[in-house]
């Protein structure tokens, strides 16, 4: 699958993404929270998605490159938003991910032009640490570089055992190559994920919405995606599927998941 990386540098903000497919329309990707760039997977998103790429040409967006020291879920969403109309892109099919839907929220909500469906997976409309533990153990992790244990606590908490274990070679020995700027990039987005509250603003969303959730979610809970939905149904049309048995990365396990997104955008 052919792919491109493109760098955009626009109001003081240098962000990385990807672009792939050939649709006519507009697929926005905003993945959730990583240690490593999403980018350097690229091969594998593309082929992820490429059932989608006839019907979309499917946008990737990273996390700014030159972070400041504090950097709030809402401020990743407003410079992704900025780089989205540098690129020229509006009424696009938006889809974010765990901490990339609590930016696709924000984004849909304040800038409208930008989304003409919006989709959401394991994510949530307010996050505090004392509810969900697991970022917080992660970000202790990556302060003492401790990146083997942060890839296995990683694992752990985003898919089923099975998954968990097959992948264990593979954890530790890409843990072991974290370098410090990824260590401290990791701790200043997970650190913005803290306090994170949009829910004066979700009735702002007046497009139709999909919301995937898991059941067994020890990242973010079920209950945040029935929060969302409880929410946005009241003025848009809105849908709610819960996995069951899947991990909070259902967006990586679900194999329907695709065609859940295609049916809902299409």
């Amino acid at each position: 699958m052919n792919y491109e990386i493109k760098t955009v540098k626009t109001s003081g903000i240098t962000m990385k993404y990807m672009k792939f497919g050939s649709g006519d329309k507009s697929m926005v990707i905003l993945p959730g929270l990583s240690v490593k760039s999403v980018l350097e997977s690229a091969d594998a998103i593309a082929n992820q998605y490429k059932s989608m790429t006839e019907d979309f040409t499917i946008y990737l967006f990273d996390r700014r490159e030159n972070m400041p020291d504090r950097y709030t879920v809402e401020e990743m969403a407003e410079d992704t938003a900025k780089v989205m109309a540098e690129e020229g892109l509006s009424g696009t099919y938006l889809f974010g991910a765990s901490q990339g839907g609590m930016m696709a929220l924000v984004i849909a909500a304040r800038y409208p032009e930008l989304v003409c469906r919006l989709a959401l997976g394991s994510t949530c409309p307010a996050f505090a640490a004392e509810e969900h533990p697991a970022i917080g153990e992660w970000t202790e992790l990556a302060r003492e570089h401790k990146g083997p244990e942060l890839f296995m606590s990683f694992a752990k908490k985003l898919y089923p055992p099975a998954v968990t274990e097959s992948l264990t070679d593979f954890l530790i020995s890409t843990g072991k190559s974290v370098t410090d700027s990824e260590f401290e990039r990791f701790v200043t987005c997970a650190e913005g994920t803290e306090g994170f509250d949009i829910r004066d603003e979700i009735t702002a969303i007046r497009c139709p919405v999909l919301i995937l959730g898991s059941e067994d979610d020890e990242v973010v809970g079920p209950e945040g995606s029935r929060e969302i939905y409880s929410f946005v149904s009241v003025n848009c049309d809105a849908g709610i599927h819960m996995y069951k048995g899947l991990g909070h990365a259902s967006f990586d396990t679900a194999e329907d998941y695709r065609e859940r997104l295609t049916a809902f955008f299409l």
